[in-house]
């Protein structure tokens, strides 16, 4: 199945990760991962906002089976949320992907689920979710059409309790080698696109417009990344409110990566309200 299309939420999804990976604006951040020797991957993140103090932090355990097809997930965080999540991949049918998620606060006794679908094949990739709400449960659909590197999208979710249609996306997109367009409609009055292209083996950039209608409010931005060599790379961005970010990544050796990060305000560089990012990433 080489010509899958993506799944909708990953239409533009290489234009976003230059204006949003390797960042990390006002907080300082450790992310650790690990793998047993039976194949159980840890992942433990810690983040203390900077300018709250708060510290949050999160643990993940995965174990997959890739001889029977499935992906077992726990996740804990400090907000006492405790989740679940089950995987099963091209075993009933080739190209059908199952998911059962479930989450539960001790603290509250809130409780949430939902079951999850995926089919893909070539020239098309279908979702169809479902919560567990007994007030009437949410239905969450998408299917993305590819033929030729043209993508088209279209995105819903219908609240059966209320028997209304709260969400009506459209997405339209070019892919081709190193140059992608994407284009989408949100609720029928916020509109956006974005352009990539990657212009060298070492230079990324990329291009986001956006306009809402209701408020006549425009958004305009530019970003780039540029890897200087095997470890280490710098990403920028400007903005048309003067938002100006700056990143910085180093491999100080293998298994241990640091990021740096900033945000300028360009129409008060005088002022405070700059703010300051560290990020370190241990892999083992």
């Amino acid at each position: 199945m080489a010509n899958v299309p993506p799944v909708y939420a990953d239409l533009g999804k290489t234009s976003r990760d230059v204006f949003g990976k390797g960042y990390g604006f006002g907080v300082v951040k450790l992310d650790a991962k690990t793998k047993t020797s039976s194949g159980i991957n840890f992942n433990v993140t810690g983040t203390s906002n900077n300018d709250t103090g708060k510290i949050d932090g999160n643990l993940e355990t995965k174990y997959s089976c890739t001889e029977y097809g499935f992906t077992f997930k726990e996740k804990w965080n400090t907000d006492n949320t405790l989740a679940t999540e089950l995987t099963i991949e091209n075993q009933i049918a080739n190209g059908l992907k199952l998911t059962f998620d479930a989450s539960f606060s001790p603290q509250t006794g809130k409780k949430c689920g939902m079951i999850k679908t995926g089919y893909k094949r070539d020239y098309f990739n279908l979702n169809a979710d479902v919560d567990f709400d007994f007030a009437g449960p949410t239905i969450y659909g998408a299917a993305v059409f590819g033929y030729e590197g043209w993508l088209a999208g279209y995105q819903m979710s219908f609240d059966t309790s209320k028997s209304k249609l709260t969400r009506n996306n459209f997405a339209l997109g070019y892919k081709k080698d190193d140059f992608q367009l994407h284009t989408n409609v949100n609720e029928g009055s916020d509109f956006s696109g974005s352009v990539y292209q990657k212009v060298s083996d070492n230079l990324e950039s990329a291009i986001n417009v956006g306009w809402t209608s209701g408020t006549n409010a425009t958004r305009f931005a530019v970003g780039c990344k540029y890897t200087i060599d095997g470890d280490s790379s710098f990403r920028a961005k400007v903005s048309n409110t003067s938002q100006i970010g700056l990143g910085y990544t180093q491999t100080l050796r293998p298994g241990i990566k640091l990021t740096l990060a900033s945000l300028i305000d360009g129409k008060c560089l005088n002022q405070g309200g700059h703010k300051l990012g560290l990020g370190l990433e241990l892999e083992a």
